[in-house]
């Protein structure tokens, strides 16, 4: 039985202070995929190639079906609480505990801090090995630019990411171009990539949709800005869903594309596997990927700072943090209290935590959010509240994206 449960109007009710609605679809849709694309296809296809082999290609298929059950709750929640710190908010409404509702928000914080701690470190590693600056001075430089860039506008700050993201899927079409066009192909065969019906081999297929799980967060992050988003009732179902879909194709495409092209063993040990479609290309192309590569990486630093100063803004303005937090500056209308905050806590764990420990606690964090706003949205569901208008699913997809997420958790765990 849920105690107290939060009123619509409590949730729903405007912020004291506020931030600028200037997101259209495009810009969110952008903005999804920056942080989805960016953190994700550029590192992990080798990582899920070493567990499934050719049969890569599947985990991702699986990932993307998992993540979809989830995707749809956020769609729904979104749209009745249009807010900043959304999962903070659901878990409210949900369940009515302040308490609840104030840890998940600082999980959601927490997630995004460590996750773009990782994709520093990530990003310091490429701009090293272009550069030969020592990675704490580019830790540093990367930090401070992503943080005066956050802070400098919303629209500002997302128009840059999306040209970015743009690049970033440019940079996959190059991929997925260059590996068909190569006469001499090292990798698997098209019939290889069909995995018998029955075998030993689903087992890896099943470790390494863990693993592809992980290249689909992000779309989460949306929902943070909703409070700056035009129309949100309207746009930010469209936004996630085409997030989602886009993501899936391009990462189905690639994956496809670098297995066929690069010899297996290869593909499994690396930590850049998409630069090793270039190995025979020219070194001026070679070193244009690399670069794209490092720019994917750096956007999605960006974007994560944005998603949790947003967080934070939100949780402060409904008083579930110190009011300091919701202080916007004059001149930009952006949480600049929070945004600061945030870029030092970025750098001290960019400079101090090794990547693979950064990547490993974000993915369980996020499951553990993910299972909470499912509940949640049960919960609001089965109390069966007067129509709104708002987006709306079937009670039996949050009921599978609980238990999905359930499962991915303790697989991760162990």
């Amino acid at each position: 039985m849920v105690k107290n449960p939060i009123p619509l109007a409590q949730v729903k009710a405007p912020p004291t202070t506020s931030l600028n609605r200037s997101l259209t679809l495009p810009l969110l849709t952008l903005y999804g995929l920056g942080v989805t694309v960016g953190a994700g296809i550029y590192v992990l296809i080798g990582v899920t190639a070493a567990q499934a082999g050719p049969y890569a290609w599947i985990a991702f298929l699986l990932a993307a079906s998992v993540v979809g059950f989830t995707a749809f709750s956020y769609a729904e929640l979104a749209t009745r609480y249009p807010v900043s710190a959304g999962e903070s908010a659901y878990v409210d409404a949900g369940f009515g505990r302040a308490n609840l509702a104030t840890a998940i928000g600082i999980l959601v914080a927490i997630s995004g801090l460590v996750s773009a701690s990782a994709i520093t470190v990530g990003a310091s590693g490429y701009l090293g090995s272009l550069t030969g600056v020592e990675p704490s001075a580019l830790i540093l430089g990367i930090v401070t630019t992503m943080g005066l860039l956050a802070w400098w506008g919303i629209t500002q700050s997302v128009v840059v990411a999306g040209i970015v993201t743009v690049i970033e899927i440019l940079g996959l079409f190059v991929v997925i171009g260059w590996s068909m066009a190569m006469t001499e192909r090292l990798g698997v065969s098209p019939k290889d990539l069909i995995p018998p019906l029955w075998g030993s081999h689903w087992m890896g297929i099943i470790s390494a949709t863990v693993l592809a799980f992980f290249a689909f967060i992000g779309f989460e992050d949306m929902v943070n800005v909703a409070e700056e988003v035009e129309e949100p009732r309207r746009t930010l179902p469209k936004a996630i869903i085409y997030t989602l879909v886009i993501a899936t194709i391009l990462y189905l495409a690639t994956c496809v594309a670098v297995t066929m092209a690069v010899p297996m063993e290869a593909l499994a040990g690396s930590s850049a596997p998409l630069a090793l479609v270039f190995a025979d290309a020219p070194e001026a192309m070679q070193i244009s990927f690399t670069a794209i590569a490092v720019v994917a990486t750096v956007n999605g630093v960006l974007i994560q700072m944005i998603m949790v100063s947003r967080v934070i803004y939100g949780m402060a303005d409904r008083g579930r943090l110190p009011a300091g937090f919701a202080r916007l500056s004059v001149r930009t209308q952006t949480p600049s209290v929070a945004t600061a905050f945030v870029a030092i806590c970025i750098l001290g764990l960019s400079l101090f935590l090794p990547i693979a420990r950064l990547a490993e606690w974000t993915s369980q964090i996020v499951l553990s959010v993910f299972v909470c706003v499912n509940l949640a949205l049960i919960a609001i569901k089965r109390r069966a509240e007067p129509a709104d208008d708002h987006f709306s699913i079937p009670l039996l997809v949050p009921v599978c994206g609980a238990i999905i997420s359930v499962i991915l958790l303790v697989v991760s765990l162990f």
